[in-house]
């Protein structure tokens, strides 16, 4: 293969509006944590270059609109994903209760794609017990993990384990 030319995993970070989905990618991928936020519309995404083991590839970072008036538009946002993220805040129990229609939503679009779920604002004051997360993690055959955008916890070991999970799928050259 060109020594230019690398494989692109796609992965889907998806969850409530104000989760904190896009913190958390512009953690990884900036260094930079930013306490006032303006909401996505519709999708972002970034790329990163990664290395797991021997392999480097290029990471494409997905961060989809959590908004129910985003609904229509998000289906196509799925299409190629690698593995997806459903992230809630562990401060916002409504985020948590939302988890199994956005898993729906996801295996609607693209059955069979790995996911993990993602605790994140550990750093605040919880309202979700890191066992109801474990639990419904492990009813789903998932990876959990708990982060924090604003201190930086678990960010690298997020994304290193979604890029892991992505690379179980054919990837894209480009």
């Amino acid at each position: 293969m060109n020594g230019n030319i690398l494989p692109v995993y796609k992965v889907v970070v998806v969850g409530d509006g104000n989760v904190g989905k896009t913190s958390l990618i512009r953690r990884y991928c900036d260094g930079k944590f930013e306490l006032s936020r303006t909401m996505t519309i519709g999708v972002d995404f970034q790329t990163k270059l990664v290395q797991i083991g021997a392999s480097r590839f290029k990471l494409s970072i997905w961060d989809v609109a959590g908004q129910d008036r985003f609904e229509s538009f998000r289906e196509s946002f799925y299409l190629g994903a690698h593995a997806v993220a459903l992230v809630y805040d562990c401060t916002e129990p409504e985020s948590f209760a939302h988890l199994e229609r956005w898993r729906a939503e996801v295996l609607a679009n693209h059955p069979g794609v790995p996911m993990a779920l993602i605790a994140n604002k550990v750093d605040l004051c919880a309202r979700v017990a890191t066992e109801a997360g474990q639990r419904w993690a492990r009813r789903h055959r998932m990876p959990f993990i708990e982060t924090s955008a604003a201190s930086g916890l678990n960010v690298a070991a997020l994304f290193d384990g979604l890029a892991r999970l992505a690379v179980q799928e054919p990837a894209v050259v480009g």
